[in-house]
């Protein structure tokens, strides 16, 4: 007979009710007492608990039907029952070996806004796409369900459960059995560090916060009195996306913001835990961190005080690149912008390593080994964050000529780094990305709309650009536009990402390597930087007019103007870019 747990030790008693589907309220249903089965949890032996059927749990002596945290299936949203669900179709991917990250490309995607249907299967039929592109790994924002019907994901409140609308669990199972047979690795981005404020119902349970805040809510629990089960709860999470639906790796979203003073960390549990997956299914997994802290803490071996974590976003290569290209200097862009600046990331991974942030106000970051593979910091031009939390969420595109684009492109996938796209970058998308929401609760809406200014504000950008979060038109104007990516200067744009990619793949030293292999030369009054990767070279004229960069190099494998206009491998047009070998 099936039986049905729950954790809720701030409950007196608890009751399950089942029904058919949909038939909660009016249809037939059966009630049971759960027993207390020990450390705050309850079970039940319930023969009707069964797939397909809608459930939830009764807490205390109270008539508010509550979703399971645990629930993989929410077909009414957060505030409905759950339902019973298990992956019954066999996987068809037993041969997919897995794919590393050490020779990864990466490419974020919303998948409300990536296709016009806004769902798992519409997205599916898009990954020709990214193989063509050269695309090895595509990162997924949050999936786990949120109220509202759209949703950047990061309000997520059950994490366990597949939103709705993207297609449920069973969409996911298809996409990434489609990614599997195209050879595309699947990661998912997931978010410990709080829950969302709409729909939250994990407190009526049991300890899930504890008191104190982080930049989007009260802090989880993760090291105050009870907090084992909820430690659990993330563990168990983690694994369910790996194992149950075949996924080859997380994203770790804004790990700075766990307050965990445990040893283990949680992160070193979770690496543990994963090390060990790894082994049994017999295929890569691999775990990445947002962070914000500057500190090979992430991916230092446990052995060596670190968290065992396989990589970390690097936000100070993202800062390089744009306050280079687009002359942006408000807002943590203030330290950025120099070519010495991106000469130092680019061989020593952090522009703050132990030095003054003057956004932060004080010393941040520490040092990283040059010994270090490069391919453990995800490098970017744009992102979710840096696109969307700008008040209009306005791409790069917006900012920077086409030109200078060029450049950057040359840079991010010339890069020592793992190279991440953000969906649409490839080809200059002209839809926007902001911010969006669809809070039910009118003053919740307000309260975050108002948030949003106030930190527009703090940047010094023009607040009355910023589109309501909770306007509909906010949502759909972030839908990319396919029929544009061949048109014009967007496939152009789609040209030059699929010529780069292609040339990452075939020559080996455009590639991912050790950080102490980059050398780099520039000079800031001149404008221009010579970037010696093994036997190849990438040659950068930031300049407004042509010049000669110093060195014997041949004719150019790439060049981001035209071909003619470099003459003898070395005179190069202003604003432009070269990939050229040594002689």
């Amino acid at each position: 007979m099936p039986e049905v747990k729950v954790w809720a030790p701030h409950a007196e008693r608890v009751r399950l009710r089942v029904s058919e589907p949909g038939q909660m309220e009016q249809g037939p249903h059966w009630t049971y007492p759960m027993v207390p089965a020990g450390e705050g949890w309850f079970a039940v032996q319930a023969k009707e608990a069964t797939e397909g059927r809608d459930y939830g749990f009764f807490l205390g002596g109270e008539e508010v039907l509550f979703a399971d945290p645990r629930s993989r299936r929410q077909p009414e949203g957060v505030h409905g029952p759950s339902r019973f669900w298990s992956d019954r179709v066999p996987w068809r991917d037993a041969e997919w070996a897995g794919r590393s990250l050490e020779v990864a490309v990466l490419y974020e995607l919303h998948v409300g806004t990536f296709t016009p249907e806004g769902t798992l299967d519409g997205a599916i039929d898009r990954l020709d796409h990214l193989v063509g592109l050269g695309v090895t790994h595509v990162e997924l924002l949050p999936l786990n369900d949120f109220n509202g019907e759209w949703n950047w994901g990061y309000d997520g409140v059950l994490w366990y459960a597949v939103h709705e609308a993207y297609g449920g669990p069973d969409a996911l199972h298809r996409f990434v059995e489609a990614c599997h047979e195209r050879g595309l690795a699947v990661v998912l981005d997931v978010v410990y560090n709080h829950l969302g404020m709409s729909g939250n119902c994990l407190p009526a349970f049991g300890p899930y916060l504890k008191p104190g805040t982080n930049t989007w809510g009260q802090l989880v629990n993760l090291d105050g009195e009870s907090s084992r089960p909820v430690r659990d709860y993330i563990l168990d999470n983690a694994v369910m996306w790996l194992s149950e639906f075949h996924l080859d790796g997380l994203r770790l979203d804004a790990v700075h913001a766990l307050e965990d003073r445990s040893v283990p960390h949680l992160l070193a549990e979770l690496s543990t835990r994963v090390a060990a997956l790894e082994q049994q299914l017999g295929r890569p997994l691999s775990l990445i961190a947002e962070s914000d802290l500057n500190d090979p803490v992430t991916y230092l071996e446990r052995g060596r005080g670190g968290w065992g974590l396989d990589a970390q976003w690097d936000d100070d290569v993202h800062h390089s690149l744009h306050a280079l290209l687009s002359g942006e200097r408000q807002g943590y862009y203030g330290d950025f912008g120099t070519l010495a600046g991106l000469a130092k990331v680019w061989t020593g991974a952090f522009l703050h390593d132990g030095t003054y942030s003057s956004f932060r106000g004080r010393i941040h970051g520490k040092e990283v080994d040059p010994n270090t593979e490069g391919w453990r910091f995800v490098a970017y031009l744009q992102d979710h964050d840096q696109v969307g939390n700008r008040a209009a969420g306005d791409r790069l595109a917006v900012k920077v000529p086409m030109d200078l684009l060029k450049v950057g492109a040359v840079l991010l996938l010339t890069s020592p780094f793992t190279p991440m796209l953000f969906m649409g970058e490839e080809w200059a998308a002209s839809t926007p990305w902001p911010f969006f929401t669809s809070h039910p609760e009118p003053e919740l809406a307000a309260a975050v709309g108002k948030g949003r200014i106030e930190e527009f504000a703090e940047h010094d950008w023009d607040v009355s650009e910023m589109i309501d979060p909770q306007d509909p038109a906010a949502f759909q104007s972030a839908k990319l536009l396919w029929e544009e990516r061949h048109e014009g200067s967007h496939g152009e744009m789609l040209a030059v990402y699929e010529e780069l990619l292609r040339l990452r793949r075939e020559h080996p030293e455009l590639g991912a390597a050790p950080l102490a292999e980059v050398l780099v030369d520039f000079s800031e009054a001149a404008r221009w930087l010579v970037v010696r990767r093994g036997a190849l070279a990438v040659l950068v004229n930031l300049a407004e007019e042509e010049q000669l960069l110093a060195g014997s190099w041949s004719a150019p494998l790439f060049v981001t103007a035209s071909a003619e206009t470099v003459r003898d491998g070395t005179f190069l047009p202003p604003r432009a870019a070269a990939i050229v070998a040594e002689r």
